[in-house]
């Protein structure tokens, strides 16, 4: 369990520095829209570092993940929680390895990369952002599709078995992008960050940066938790088994037909019968 949890701080700290600085080199690049680019390294970093780290420990590296896993049963209780303070540590270490490297100008300029919903935030802006609420339902859909689309395939042992570790990583790097592009483009707002996804990497800048960073930083972890809760009782209720297709059976036209088919049986047997007592009355 302790080399899964340093496996994790590992990984946690290394994905929150690349991931930082690559998006921070997009928005800082002079693309006509770098916002587009971010959901590609999401995308890109997040699939490298779960196809690494899956077979190891599970691929969590945030306490989102985590929280979900010990909820469904796949990690107990105690392995959960140290994974959380792991996951925790290794966000601190990773931003303060990138606080230290980083010009000064762009850390202040984007807040060290944390999650703010309002003020500074990833632009040098002294008004904007979102509300505490709005940002709260941002985190809260975000999170739940991304447990939706990438844990639901995950956590189900034959078809991630049948389509291979390789796609399940994909799919879920995939999902991360989509609400990560989703979160960033629907608001379109100066001063938010876009959604967070992980609490502890909104952890770490708050901690070394502080300032605006902490204000509405409880959404941030509520919204996720939230999502996880919901999505926890919507997955305990869906289909065991995969649809049983059997052909033809549903067939719009073939059911069409086969009424009709019955109509005309029905009306034929009726006219028979009427015919049968006047020929006997004739005999």
């Amino acid at each position: 369990m302790w080399k899964a949890a340093l496996t994790e701080l590992t990984a946690t700290a290394s994905l929150m520095f690349t991931l930082t600085t690559s998006i921070i080199a997009c928005l800082d690049s002079h693309e006509i829209d770098p916002k587009l680019l971010v959901p590609f390294a999401v995308f890109t970093i997040a699939f490298l570092f779960l196809i690494v780290t899956v077979p190891l420990t599970g691929g969590h590296m945030s306490p989102v993940f985590t929280f979900i896993a010990a909820l469904k049963g796949v990690v107990t209780l105690t392995r959960a929680l140290i994974y959380v303070l792991a996951q925790c540590i290794g966000s601190i270490i990773g931003f303060f390895i990138l606080k230290c490297v980083m010009d000064p100008k762009l850390a202040y300029t984007y807040s060290l990369g944390g999650c703010a919903i309002s003020g500074q935030g990833v632009i040098n802006s002294s008004s904007g952002g979102i509300k505490p609420l709005d940002a709260l339902l941002v985190e809260f859909t975000c999170t739940f599709v991304v447990l939706f689309v990438g844990v639901t395939l995950a956590f189900d042992k034959k078809r991630s078995r049948d389509l291979g570790l390789p796609m399940v990583c994909l799919v879920v790097a995939g999902a991360m992008a989509l609400a990560v592009f989703v979160s960033i483009t629907v608001t379109g707002r100066a001063g938010y960050a876009g959604v967070g996804l992980n609490p502890a990497r909104c952890l770490g800048p708050a901690l070394l940066h502080g300032g605006l960073l902490w204000e509405g930083h409880w959404v941030f972890w509520l919204g996720p938790f939230l999502a996880c809760v919901v999505y926890y009782a919507v997955s305990i209720n869906l289909p065991r088994e995969g649809l049983v297709w059997v052909d033809g059976e549903y067939d719009v036209l073939k059911l069409a037909l086969g009424s009709c088919g019955n109509v005309h049986n029905t009306s034929v047997s009726k006219d028979h019968q009427l015919e049968e007592p006047s020929a006997g009355f004739q005999v």
